[in-house]
């Protein structure tokens, strides 16, 4: 029975051991990894407009990010696969090797860094906070003091709510989050402004509102493992190269209306 034991044992540690070493393998030939593969795999959302969505008339993903992504594969020489999936498992898929890279709006913060490598920023917004359009009891991010934010739990802008002491009421997305708002299930929501603007366009007749505006600029980024130093780089000089030819105005006027593409 020992015997078995130790068999047993000492198979396990060798096919943790192999694996631990496939992994370093890949991440140390990231890039290489994904040319050979011909394709960069991508977890998106795909319900996050203007950024990630179905078009209605053709149900393809469209929107800035998608975009974006598109435009980085083409510098890569990879053609980009996306791979759809809610927002809290979407961070989650880069430990599991579910997709290369996420490009859906993901904000850098100092507890992502720690985990996972960011690229250079490509987009820059403001966080808002949102109030049902009767709500007089909150007028500023402290005020969300004692109060529920409906908010994806993982989201930067669930942290920052959570740093004004509000009480976080977990959901899919953010017209979810709206919505709970709107049913007085929750109090407010917190999201950057773009994001509240498009949301108007196609619901402009809310019942909810925005009342405080941060001053803070929220950076977000392509995301991707740790120890992907060519990957991150590669993707860091198509950012570049697609700032500088104006790609990332042209699509954030497309989509957004203006340029979030600068500070």
């Amino acid at each position: 029975m020992k015997k078995l034991i130790v068999v047993g044992l000492v198979f396990t540690l060798a096919a943790v051991s192999a694996f631990a070493s496939a992994k370093k393998e890949s991440s140390v030939n990231s890039l290489e990894r994904v040319k050979t593969a011909g394709e960069l795999a991508i977890g998106i959302e795909g319900t996050y407009p203007p950024y990630t969505y179905h078009d209605a008339a053709s149900n393809k993903l469209a929107g800035y990010d998608v975009e974006v992504a598109e435009a980085i594969a083409a510098k890569l020489g990879v053609k980009p696969r996306f791979i759809e999936s809610k927002w809290d498992s979407l961070v989650i898929g880069l430990d599991s090797g579910l997709w290369d890279v996420v490009i859906n709006q993901v904000g850098i913060t100092a507890a992502r860094k720690e985990k996972y490598d960011f690229s250079v920023p490509y987009t820059y917004t403001h966080g808002v906070v949102i109030v049902r359009n009767n709500n007089d009891s909150i007028k500023s991010f402290d005020d969300l003091n004692g109060k529920s934010s409906a908010q994806t739990i993982t989201s930067n802008w669930a942290q920052l709510a959570e740093r004004y002491g509000a009480k976080i009421i977990g959901t899919d997305g953010f017209n979810e989050s709206v919505q709970l708002v709107i049913d007085r299930r929750a109090d407010a929501t917190i999201n950057d402004d773009v994001t509240f603007a498009d949301y108007l366009k196609e619901h402009p007749e809310t019942p909810t509102k925005i009342v405080a505006t941060s001053t803070d600029v929220t950076e977000s980024a392509v995301i991707l493992a740790k120890n992907q130093k060519e990957l991150r780089e590669a993707i860091d000089k198509a950012l570049a190269e697609l700032s500088a030819d104006g790609t990332l105005t042209r699509l954030s006027l497309k989509y957004l209306n203006l340029d979030v593409s600068k500070r």
